[in-house]
């Protein structure tokens, strides 16, 4: 089943409440996300792009996932 772009951002969101969040990708599969959140101060960027993933839920897990390819970038606020 495909995902829309809005699906993923209130999976991100539920994670991460208080963060900026855009995503977009109108294909159903390919999509590109930022996520600005305060939690990530401190983080290296695999420890933030990991914590994202974890929020998806198994979302991109294997070939059957709903979601095929989430071009990710994260940060903490400036």
């Amino acid at each position: 089943m495909a995902m829309l772009a809005q699906d993923i951002e209130d999976l991100i969101r539920a994670a991460f409440p208080e963060a900026t969040i855009r995503v977009q990708g109108e294909d159903g599969q390919h999509f590109t996300a930022e996520v600005i959140d305060a939690s990530f101060q401190g983080q290296n960027r695999v420890q933030q792009q990991r914590a994202v993933y974890a929020a998806l839920k198994g979302k991109m897990d294997g070939p059957n996932g709903a979601l095929h390819a989430l071009a990710l970038t994260t940060r903490a606020p400036d």
